[in-house]
């Protein structure tokens, strides 16, 4: 049965950038490959001074690591590969702190590896329709402030979410405010037409019918949580985890990097029932 690899598995499999740079050149280019400078196919040798590998009939260069996060880096390939291999192996996320102390790099190289990967997380997730019975809602995400709490608070910053039910995936976003300009459009480009949702009765969702959803609404202001099936207590359950884990692990995330994390969550959460998966399926798309 697959595992979620372990500590020795990933030693065992990149125990050094050799290793690590190995790997990378057979997934982005194969065993072997036609050169585009002579036009011969054949096996491709490393060089032992840089990076790269040479063509063994007229020695062109190819540098495994361009086009990659890794490109220009002067971070091992083993850091980053391990770096990679914490955030798909922790549960709710790896501070920069954490990273810095694991990889021995400054706290500026940890942080700015952690947004790299974070944002990488997030491309890789992709964003596919979402379809079956599905749930939207909002929330706020940002420090405590005196004054209004929930929709219209002031300083915090609004995500938006619609999540696939029946174990499907979880897609996020954040929008400038919870007005129909916002928040439908999200609903349109993710959902296709006549897929039931469910929402609470917040005014913006009341046009879904005439835009052709089957939508139906629990009433979150006369404490109704749940009407049959009707009901969006999957995602309130997601984002009090996004919550908790930020508050656990991060303290405080800022407006401007926010979306990297719900990138980073998004993934972790689509996974979820395929934890042994996190790791390999990173570094298949490099």
């Amino acid at each position: 049965m697959a595992h979620t690899p372990t500590i020795t598995d990933f030693f065992q499999q990149f125990p050094d950038d050799d290793a690590c740079l190995d790997y990378l050149m057979k997934l982005r280019h194969g065993e072997t490959l036609e050169c585009e400078k002579c036009g011969k196919e054949g096996r491709w040798s490393r060089l032992k001074k840089m990076p790269a590998y040479a063509c063994q009939w007229c020695g062109h260069h190819i540098h495994p690591m361009v086009g990659t996060m890794f490109q220009g880096s002067r971070i091992p390939l083993q850091k980053w590969f391990y770096a990679m291999y914490l955030f798909t192996t922790s549960r709710h996320g790896v501070p920069a702190k954490e990273l810095q102390r694991q990889l021995g790099v400054s706290y500026p190289t940890a942080f700015r590896m952690a947004h790299l990967i974070r944002e990488y997380m997030g491309k890789v997730d992709g964003e596919p329709p979402l379809t079956g019975h599905v749930e939207a809602d909002e929330t706020y995400i940002g420090g405590k402030r005196k004054g209004k709490r929930g929709r219209g608070a002031a300083g915090k910053s609004v995500v938006f979410g619609i999540l696939e039910r029946n174990g499907g995936e979880v897609y996020t976003k954040v929008v400038p405010d919870a007005s129909r300009k916002s928040l439908i459009p999200e609903i349109t480009s993710q959902v296709p037409k006549g897929t039931r949702i469910s929402t609470d009765e917040w005014l913006p969702y009341r046009v879904l019918s005439s835009l052709g959803y089957k939508h139906d609404t629990v009433e979150h202001g006369a404490k109704q949580w749940a009407e049959g099936d009707s009901h969006v207590n999957t995602l309130e359950a997601f984002w009090s985890m996004l919550k908790r884990s930020i508050r656990g692990t991060h303290i405080h995330i800022s407006q401007k990097h926010l979306p990297k994390y719900l990138g980073e969550f998004e993934y972790r959460y689509n996974l979820r029932k395929q934890p042994d998966q996190m790791f390999p399926r990173l570094l298949a798309n490099l």
